[in-house]
């Protein structure tokens, strides 16, 4: 799978996670380079807390267009150490 954004490859790995139509990538699958931090979290009531990452690549900002469980809830633990998009972020095989 290839996480796609701006045009350009974000991440990309033959072994994901589906949750919800949400492939979860390892996190060694993502370019870190096009991460910058983000403040933003949410809650869901069955994986936890979720923080996000903005994407930032050829100087363009994807804010929070990253998200993950850093302590995800016993329900979720298969996604613990990986990463999802949205925001335009295409997901291709």
């Amino acid at each position: 799978m290839k996480a796609i954004w701006n045009g350009t490859v974000v991440a990309e790995s033959d072994d994901t996670v589906v949750v919800e139509g949400n492939h979860y990538f390892p996190a060694e699958a993502v370019q870190r380079d096009f991460l910058l931090p983000s403040n933003t979290k949410t809650m869901c009531s069955w994986k936890g807390q979720a923080s996000y990452w903005t994407l930032f690549v050829d100087g363009n900002a994807n804010p929070d267009a990253v998200w993950y469980y850093p302590e995800p809830k016993e329900a979720a633990a298969e996604i613990k150490g990986r990463l999802a998009f949205w925001k335009g972020v295409k997901v291709v095989d």
